[in-house]
C-alpha cells in the first residue's frame, strides 16, 4: 500500500483540477445558452412592439378601394 501513496498524490490533483475545469467550461456553456435565450425572447418582444407600432402608424385602409385612398 505504501507503493500506491505516490501514484495517489501524483492523480489526484489531476483529477481535481480536471473536475473544476469540467464544472467551470459547463456553467460557461448553460451561461451562453440561456443568454441566447433571453436575447432571442427579447429581440421577438422588440419585433413584436415595432409592428405593433408601425400598424398603429399605417392609414386605415379604405373599403372601396383597398389602398387607403377614398
Amino acid at each position: 500500500m505504501d507503493a500506491v501513496w505516490p501514484y495517489l498524490a501524483a492523480i489526484v490533483p489531476t483529477i481535481v483540477v480536471a473536475t473544476i475545469f469540467y464544472f467551470l467550461i459547463k456553467g460557461m456553456i448553460e451561461g451562453d445558452r440561456r443568454e441566447r435565450l433571453a436575447q432571442s425572447k427579447f429581440e421577438a418582444e422588440q419585433d413584436r412592439r415595432r409592428a405593433a407600432e408601425r400598424a398603429k402608424a399605417q392609414p386605415d385602409e379604405h373599403p372601396d378601394t383597398g389602398n387607403g385612398k377614398p
